[in-house]
């Protein structure tokens, strides 16, 4: 049964929704695949994201950058490790949120390099930050 679906968008023009409305899955396809090969996102690699809150900013910087470069240098040039920053919402709940995100393509080597990582971190006894790593996660916030 035929229905009407009604977009609001800044951007009528984008690709995704001309592809939505002359129902083209193909083009879709063949434009977003092409795009995420271009910006090296899977299925061409994997993005990990490693997330850190905090109730304390100091701690909170001190950890993550710790974290930026202990895995900048373990992982090899094979990788694209950002710097830190604040996450797009960057306090939930009275804790500061910070991110780093990595590209490369997931191997053993790697998973043990990032939970040699965790491994040093919660030694650290830490009384405010929390730490997550999260490969290929659903969304990016």
């Amino acid at each position: 049964m035929p229905g009407k679906v009604v977009i609001q968008s800044y951007n009528p023009e984008n690709f995704s929704i001309q592809c939505a409305r002359k129902q083209n899955y193909e083009m879709f396809y063949e434009i977003e695949i092409a795009l995420r090969e271009q910006l090296k996102y899977p299925p061409f690699c994997d993005i990990i994201v490693i997330s850190f809150n905090s109730l304390k900013e100091k701690e909170l910087k001190q950890v993550s950058n710790w974290v930026y470069e202990f895995v900048k240098n373990h992982l090899g040039e094979t990788f694209k490790v950002f710097a830190p920053m604040p996450a797009p919402i960057d306090k939930i709940q009275n804790r500061l949120r910070y991110r780093i995100i990595v590209k490369g393509n997931m191997t053993p080597k790697a998973n043990e390099v990032l939970n040699e990582c965790l491994k040093e971190v919660y030694q650290k006894d830490l009384k405010s930050t929390r730490v997550a790593i999260d490969v290929n996660p659903n969304n990016m916030s």
